[in-house]
């Protein structure tokens, strides 16, 4: 059934990977999407003018107030007229504005207080963000209201495909046995933590698979994204870590399963394209057609699984344990991790340091409740400080 009215939509990280590939998707779909609204950091100023040059949002927002006096001169020599907002607080103004539905593309936790605000104006918040769901859980989880978060990642969006197919009721929890949350093993599948010892930045961001930022990337060779995909998948569907499982699928196929209490299991299948979920995800509940080319079921296919290796890729096991433990746990893994990506990416922490260290930052942190956004950014702050200090890049 398709819609018989326009979506407006606000698109929050407009010039990273999830933003450009949502404004493919608008742009092929004109009769369903409207954006009203764009925001960045601030840091492709050009890329952001030309955005809102095509799409004429009302809105454009920066995280970085530094970057205004450049966007307002882009956005004049284009002859956009729109509004301009400057820092977090601008972001997050964007975030509530009038629209159908807020697509949370920032990476990182910056993200926390837009999807709060989007929440709390109302909207329908698809997100892509899964940063502001682990650092912030029991607050997004207070605000959300049932059906109000829709997730983008393309393993989320499976699961919540093969839940909304579980029978003539919709989703139930009590009759899933367990998630299985699909890996691609990124670059390094296959290699034991000795040969991880001398991973250099260039390895690690060549992915196999999928195209995305560098921190994205470097989390999907380290699995700390995968270690963050499970907490999602708690927080998003109200199943217990003990029925959440992770294994490697090497071609990406296959995004995520569900298997039921009766044996069965549900799978979502399409080539790697992150503009299905992204498309799903705007239109939700209906789809948007040839959002995406879909499996060529006339050729042959091998399709394989295998087992999460821990002891080579522990971030998925330590991810489960700040998943149990809650409150400003999982903010601490994130906000550590960010830090040490970046000094891998700096040449100065090993590849296998960054997850060690994460896990050293953990282990001294004393969990609190994360019952404010106050307390939740005081860890974040924490973690980041401590992280440096281990790191030697204070």
């Amino acid at each position: 059934m398709q819609p018989d009215t326009v979506r407006s939509v606000v698109l929050l990280g407009s010039t990273g990977s999830i933003g450009t590939q949502s404004l493919d998707v608008i742009a092929r779909n004109p009769d369903r999407f409207r954006v009203v609204a764009l925001a960045a950091y601030g840091g492709r100023i050009d890329l952001l003018a030309g955005q809102a040059a095509e799409f004429r949002p009302d809105v454009v927002a920066v995280a970085d107030p530094a970057a205004v006096p450049e966007l307002r001169a882009a956005l004049a020599a284009r002859g956009v007229a729109a509004r301009v907002l400057a820092g977090q607080e601008g972001v997050a103004e964007a975030a509530s504005w009038p629209a159908d539905v807020v697509l949370n593309g920032i990476t990182g936790a910056l993200g926390l207080t837009s999807t709060l605000a989007a929440l709390e104006a109302g909207r329908a918040l698809a997100l892509a963000n899964k940063e502001s769901l682990i650092v912030g859980g029991p607050l997004v989880k207070r605000l959300a209201k049932p059906g109000q978060l829709i997730p983008v990642d393309s393993e989320h969006a499976a699961l919540a495909q093969c839940l909304w197919a579980a029978g003539p009721t919709g989703p139930d929890a009590s009759a899933v046995r367990r998630l299985v949350v699909t890996a691609s093993g990124g670059p390094f599948r296959g290699r034991s933590r000795a040969d991880l010892a001398e991973v250099t930045p260039e390895q690690a961001l060549a992915h196999p698979t999928w195209s995305m930022g560098p921190v994205i990337t470097v989390n999907s060779a380290t699995l700390v994204n995968k270690g963050l995909e499970v907490i999602e998948a708690h927080l998003l569907f109200d199943i217990g870590f003990e029925r959440i499982d992770v294994v490697v699928h090497p071609q990406s196929v296959v995004h995520s399963m569900v298997e039921f209490v009766d044996g069965s299991t549900i799978a979502q299948a399409s080539p790697p394209d992150m503009r299905l979920p992204i498309a799903l995800a705007l239109g939700w509940p209906e789809r948007v057609a040839d959002a995406a080319p879909g499996v060529d079921w006339t050729a042959a296919h091998t399709w394989t699984f295998e087992p999460l290796d821990d002891g080579a890729f522990p971030a998925v096991a330590l991810a489960r344990h700040v998943g149990a433990a809650g409150g400003t746990a999982p903010a601490v893994y994130n906000a550590a991790n960010e830090v040490c990506v970046e000094a891998f990416l700096a040449g100065r922490l090993p590849f296998l340091g960054i997850v060690d260290t994460v896990a050293s930052v953990v282990s001294e942190h004393a969990v609190t409740e994360a019952g404010s956004v106050a307390e939740v950014l005081d860890a974040d702050s924490w973690a980041r400080i401590r992280a440096r200090e281990l790191t030697g890049t204070a």
